[in-house]
């Protein structure tokens, strides 16, 4: 093991700087950590809850002030303890896991549903950086639920567009983020596709993106427990999503048409529908 991966895994102990609300489920947490700092879009850490449980998250932001952060819906005992954190809170960091977004092209389609925006956001951000026309199509239930938007307000700029979707339609257009991408990919031609989110909502663009003759960058989630590729826990198809991933492209994907958005592993390795 290279002396570079010894200690991105090496345990490392953080004080939260700071932490935003974003919606009544799904706080944002800032933290200070040098190998946090220099990562990449779509990468992820392993937080350490102490008494609790290491999660894998992915990086919500990184570099700005020195501060890095992890957005945190949720979902079960960790990640209600991590939110019921606040200032000077002691957390564990391991990483930054996986590979990356990569940038191609010079007209980007972002899709992003609930916390999938969060990997996300960083890209968008280099994007714009890199003065790519940058169309994104953001989802969620109600207006209440949706992530960044005062983040989106500030991109504004001529080279980018956002297009909200609610499911019932409290902000933006009624129905879910695939229905707008439909419309838009109908309408308009893109150099790349990248999306995160619900992994049925991924199978769908997946299609789309096949359908429209587009290439895909999509980001996954799996269950991670060692986030080296040892545990097996993140299997899906014939990757490891914490060593191969976690954003995947349609090549690959063309691979895994059987079991993405249909099947996944339990914390027991049974295979389980979603």
């Amino acid at each position: 093991m290279s002396d570079w991966l010894i200690e991105t895994n090496r345990i490392r102990i953080v004080k939260i700087q700071r932490v935003k609300i974003e919606t009544p489920k799904v706080k944002t947490f800032f933290f200070k950590d040098k190998l946090c700092s220099s990562a990449k879009a779509g990468q992820f850490v392993m937080v350490w809850i102490p008494g609790v449980d290491e999660i894998p998250l992915s990086l919500s932001s990184f570099g700005a002030n020195k501060l890095s952060s992890v957005t945190v819906a949720e979902v079960g005992e960790a990640t209600r303890t991590l939110n019921k954190m606040s200032n000077e809170d002691i957390i564990g960091i391991r990483g930054p896991f996986g590979n990356h977004f990569k940038i191609v092209g010079k007209k980007a389609l972002v899709i992003g549903g609930g916390t999938g925006m969060a990997p996300l956001m960083m890209l968008i951000r280099n994007l714009l950086d890199e003065g790519i026309k940058t169309t994104v199509v953001e989802g969620a239930e109600t207006l209440g639920e949706l992530l960044f938007l005062d983040q989106i307000g500030s991109l504004a700029k001529s080279s980018f567009e956002v297009i909200f979707t609610t499911e019932d339609g409290s902000f933006g257009i009624k129905g879910v983020a695939t229905d707008a991408a439909v419309r838009v990919l109908s309408s308009r031609k893109f150099d790349v596709i990248y999306a995160c989110g619900p992994e049925k909502m991924v199978r769908k663009i997946y299609f789309l993106a096949k359908k429209y003759k587009t290439p895909l960058q999509a980001s996954l989630e799996r269950i991670m427990r060692c986030a080296v590729g040892i545990c097996g826990s993140c299997v899906l198809g014939k990757y490891k999503v914490c060593r191969d991933g976690p954003v995947f492209d349609h090549m690959q994907l063309k691979g895994l048409e059987e079991d993405l958005g249909k099947f996944k592993y339990s914390f027991n390795g049974r295979r389980i529908a979603i």
